[in-house]
């Protein structure tokens, strides 16, 4: 997949594409009904399929802080969209003056002029453009007048609720594991590069890779059954996710000890896909407690594997 970094990196050769925009966070099943209904489009009509996506997302300029955590970050975006057959990945900066743009702007310069549009997907709901004042309904105008196809995604629904990632987060948020997974399509996941830490985990008898997760705010906090995907393979494990206050830690960050695991991870990326929720982030009073602890979670998330749980890997 061509990963096209901001409006300035778009050539002559780009134009002519079959198109969707969105923010495609979590590439959940309804995303990829989506995407896959683009992929076939464009296949038909011999023409490459094309994602729009914006960094920062949209909300997390407009809200900052009080943005929702994200369920992914742009890499794992990639890899999820490259594995669903898409042929170019554009990623507009998301900045006040783009978000300014009027939507006839929009339209012209970037749909038209720029990319050569010839076939357009997006949900009937989806706005741009200066106060978000541009609606699929001028898009379906711009389309008679300039002779480009466009068309409306439908909801992907599991049961009678739709799929959103909005729905995605507070699962997540009442930890309600399956729930998401099951309309993530996979168990929701979380990956980054394993760093040194302070080898306190090895000191009290239990490894970790350490992986700084980079992220504004998480969906999930706590100790976690999980399963990991490294360059040695999967293995089960636990993983502690958050500050990790009883050793005053400042910055949010994954801690996982693998079962069975002997090698190097540091430098490696790892992917940690959580399980089953074991209990809460806490401080204890002491190390030997918290050894204790942790000796207690790693016999839990045994049992639950040994029960039954889910131990199947799901590479992004």
């Amino acid at each position: 997949m061509e990963l096209i970094r901001g409006l300035h990196n778009i050539q002559p050769r780009h134009r002519g594409c079959v198109l969707t925009i969105g923010n495609f966070d979590g590439v959940h099943l309804g995303h990829q009904a989506v995407l896959a209904r683009v992929v076939a489009i464009a296949r038909q009509m011999q023409l490459p399929s094309c994602v729009m996506l914006f960094e920062p997302q949209p909300l997390e300029l407009f809200a900052g802080n009080s943005a929702p955590a994200r369920l992914s970050r742009f890499r794992e975006k990639y890899v999820a969209l490259a594995g669903l057959g898409i042929d170019r990945l554009l990623c507009v900066h998301f900045t006040p003056d783009f978000a300014a743009k009027a939507p006839e702007q929009f339209i012209q310069q970037l749909l038209l002029k720029q990319l050569g549009v010839e076939q357009l997907i997006v949900g009937d709901d989806f706005r741009f453009g200066k106060n978000r004042s541009g609606s699929f309904e001028l898009l379906a105008l711009a389309a008679e007048q300039h002779q480009f196809g466009l068309c409306s995604t439908s909801s992907l629904l599991l049961g009678q609720q739709r799929i959103s990632s909005t729905l995605i987060r507070q699962a997540l948020a009442d930890d309600n594991l399956t729930l998401a997974a099951e309309m993530l399509g996979r168990p929701f996941a979380l990956t980054g590069r394993v760093r040194h830490g302070r080898k306190l985990g090895r000191d009290l008898g239990f490894p970790t890779a350490n992986v700084f997760l980079y992220r504004r705010k998480l969906p999930v906090a706590g100790v976690y059954a999980i399963t990991a995907n490294t360059v040695f393979g999967s293995f089960m494990g636990v993983a502690n996710i958050g500050n990790r206050p009883t050793v005053q830690g400042q910055r949010q960050q994954l801690e996982a000890h693998l079962f069975d695991f002997k090698g190097d991870l540091y430098g490696s990326q790892i992917e940690v896909l959580l399980q089953h929720k074991l209990r809460s982030e806490q401080r204890f009073a002491s190390l030997a407690e918290l050894q204790q602890q942790i000796a207690a979670d790693v016999t839990a998330a045994k049992t639950f594997f040994q029960q039954g749980g889910s131990s199947h890997p799901c590479h992004y």
